[in-house]
């Protein structure tokens, strides 16, 4: 989706759209199963506390719309990373020359919720991980895969597991996730967050990020939370 005029175009298509279920999405009565745990974690801390992951994998509505269901989770912020502040805005992100990416921030609280199971989460229902500078319909470099670490542990972690995936060959294809550092993150225009939740009716929603969320429910019944 190159600008706000193409994505709902894009959502009056999906309204049409009849056949192949959306990656990793749950057909009547499919069984499916997460990925498996990061080898490399930390561990549960022992006191409550506030931690933030920042990860980028397609359209940032329905990658908020997954974390917002996961426990441990305090917020979900859709925003953009990658680029400079002065282009952090939607219109121009979508254009893909600002080095952005639609991103999520993450707080959550490392007494209930590792790095390593976000991380789990994210490459098991929230995006394909080894699609290039696109994400379903949506393409250009604002939808590619990005992992933005903040701490040299999460860079250990992300760097580890997506090791662990490639080596289990658990994808037909090899993993494009970057793992960059975190230089910033810039929330979204205000219309952008809480979009899933706000309109589940949406054809596009309902094509593409509700499936994901039916994924965390039953890949990830114990991180899983209905609000």
């Amino acid at each position: 989706m190159k600008g706000i005029t193409v994505r709902f175009v894009l959502v009056l298509m999906a309204a049409c759209i009849i056949g192949a279920a959306v990656h990793r999405s749950v057909a009547a009565g499919e069984k499916v199963a997460a990925l498996p745990k990061a080898a490399v974690d930390e561990h549960l801390a022992a006191s409550p506390g506030q931690e933030t992951a920042v990860i980028a994998g397609g359209c940032f509505w329905g990658i908020q719309a997954v974390f917002q269901h996961v426990k441990g989770v305090i917020s979900a912020t859709s925003g953009y990373s990658g680029g400079a502040a002065n282009t952090a805005e939607y219109e121009v992100v979508s254009t893909g020359t600002t080095n952005h990416a639609e991103s999520v921030k993450i707080v959550y609280d490392p007494s209930k919720v590792t790095y390593g199971q976000l991380l789990q989460v994210f490459f098991s229902v929230a995006h394909d991980p080894t699609q290039l500078n696109r994400q379903d319909p949506d393409e250009g470099t604002q939808y590619r895969s990005v992992i933005f670490y903040g701490t040299e542990e999460q860079k250990r972690i992300a760097d580890a597991y997506i090791a662990q995936l490639d080596q289990a060959k658990v994808f037909p294809h090899k993993i494009v996730t970057q793992v960059v550092a975190l230089k910033g993150f810039y929330p979204a225009e205000g219309y952008h967050q809480n979009y899933a939740t706000l309109h589940p009716d949406n054809p596009y929603i309902a094509r593409y990020d509700l499936p994901k969320v039916a994924n965390l429910q039953q890949m990830f019944p114990q991180l899983y939370r209905t609000q």
